[in-house]
């Protein structure tokens, strides 16, 4: 299986999944700490991938994504974004309706 696939697979099979440097007991960059919290503090129930794990990881999901950050978030096989965005999210309310149209 190519990284790629690797990557769809965990993206589709997952409500919510958060590709992260470090773990979510311990984050190993302030944004992927943000997204974290964020997370947390909604009590959504989702899967972490450490980037810093697996160096295909780290460059496949921005190549999967288009998008050259992260920490990156996808909730039920969509990409919603960055902690930038998800702070937005978060703040506007958008986020937590995001997860709850389960």
């Amino acid at each position: 299986m190519s990284i790629q696939e690797s990557i769809r697979q965990t993206v589709t099979e997952n409500q919510v999944v958060l590709f992260m440097k470090g773990t979510p007991t311990f984050p190993q960059c302030g944004f992927s700490s943000a997204a974290v919290s964020i997370l947390k503090n909604l009590g959504a129930d989702f899967v972490a991938v450490n980037v810093l794990a697996d160096a295909d990881v780290r460059q496949g999901i921005k190549e999967y994504s288009n998008w050259p950050t992260i920490p990156q978030l996808y909730i039920k096989g969509e990409f919603v974004g960055g902690s930038d965005i998800m702070r937005e999210l978060f703040s506007s309310g958008e986020l937590q309706q995001m997860l709850q149209q389960g």
